[in-house]
């Protein structure tokens, strides 16, 4: 009955969502308050009040047929305008509602980007440390996912060995900045030198590279760190952005694809996107929380109190004993394992309530991902437990 595709993912079911199912088995036996869960990427942060106020001014002012019916398959064009004006003020691109479809959050983006794109046995570059979905995303277009292994010094792309991987069977490349897991914001140095390697491959190959850019977690950077936008650094590019992170809004599924005039065959590659948006299923993006976003370009959410956690984690972690990675933007601490097996180390973690991700979930073993994403309460509740880990390890003598 099951499909052959759908086998491998029932055997090996995400790492993140079991130590989620796991801290809700802890919790009944132990108490909420007793397990220290860090491992989904869940805001804690509330939306900003403009978000719940904007959904109230939507039902009672606009059009019921608007805000409940269908639209076309790229989305209220009004909404695709409003959000491009606001690219064009931040960046100084020269978007218009043409060059965006709305979509089901940033993985739906991607999914109808890949769909648009991809011929069997395509490959696709991706940096390790990565989100584990893209190799399956990949595969959905019966794609290959190609891993280009971590500069664990920098945990910026490896863009020496990067280029050694691209051939003629290479039709994309991923990027995710910042980064989850790593927190990592790829440098303006590092996208400019990435777009020059592409644009050598496509003139010695004959052919032409997309550059997909997941930008999820763009709004949530610290210390006055920009986040590049590459549209401005490679014209085969194109961004997936989800509200999830930047207005709290993981349950709401909203997000878009900019796809800019100066991408190769960019009218096609935008049809194509907005008829796989179709079929892939989604229809088109939720008509109401469209409508909601046009209203909120302008909010934020707290980033702020991330900026605490993240301090406050950090601090705790490397005050023990722990090597971390200082995180630039996102909401993930990116830990070296005290063992070599970094599974271990999570069943060490475990015994004392504390929940993290294995590196091998990100195709980086050796390193475990921490969520900050949590409330500030339980980061200080979590320490005298981190406490007991770093002394099982001899960490913090």
């Amino acid at each position: 009955m099951i499909s052959e595709k759908m086998m491998p993912l029932l055997r090996n079911n995400s790492a993140i969502r079991m130590m989620f199912e796991e801290g809700n088995r802890l919790a009944a036996l132990y108490g909420r308050e007793n397990v220290y869960d860090f491992s989904l990427g869940n805001p804690s942060v509330p939306a900003p009040p403009e978000v719940n106020q904007a959904i109230r001014d939507v039902l009672e002012e606009e059009d019921t047929l608007l805000v409940h019916g269908y639209m076309s398959n790229s989305g209220y064009e009004d909404v695709r305008q409003a959000i491009a004006q606001s690219l064009n003020d931040r960046f100084g691109t020269g978007f218009g509602a043409r060059n965006l479809i709305m979509t089901v959050g940033a993985a739906s983006a991607l999914n109808i980007i890949l769909k648009a794109v991809l011929n069997p046995d395509d490959e696709v570059l991706t940096f390790a440390p990565y989100f584990v979905e893209y190799g399956n995303y990949v595969r959905n277009y019966d794609g290959k996912l190609v891993v280009v292994p971590a500069d664990t010094e920098t945990f910026q792309p490896n863009l020496a060995v990067f280029r050694s991987m691209i051939n003629k069977r290479t039709k994309a490349v991923i990027i995710n900045t910042p980064n989850n897991p790593t927190g990592v914001i790829y440098s303006g140095e590092t996208i400019r030198s990435l777009a020059t390697i592409l644009e050598e491959k496509q003139k010695e190959f004959g052919t032409e590279i997309l550059l997909i850019s997941d930008e999820p977690y763009r709004e949530l950077a610290y210390d006055g760190i920009e986040v590049p936008y590459v549209t401005k650094f490679y014209a085969n590019s194109v961004v997936c952005y989800s509200y999830s992170k930047s207005l709290s809004l993981p349950g709401e599924r909203i997000g878009y694809v900019v796809i800019p005039d100066e991408v190769s065959e960019s009218r096609e590659l935008i049809a194509a996107a907005a008829i796989a948006n179709r079929v892939i299923g989604s229809v088109n993006a939720p008509s109401l929380i469209q409508r909601v976003i046009k209203r909120c370009l302008n909010a934020k959410v707290n980033v702020e109190a991330y900026d605490r956690n993240r301090s406050a984690l950090y601090d705790g972690l490397t005050n023990l004993g722990f090597e971390c990675v200082r995180p630039q933007g996102a909401f993930y601490m990116w830990v070296k394992s005290p063992v070599e097996d970094e599974k271990e180390f999570c069943d060490v973690c475990r015994e004392h309530h504390i929940l993290v991700v294995p590196g091998s979930s990100f195709a980086c073993g050796g390193y475990v991902r921490i969520a900050y994403c949590v409330s500030y309460d339980m980061i200080e509740r979590s320490m005298p437990a981190f406490a007991k880990v770093a002394e099982r390890y001899g960490l913090n003598k």
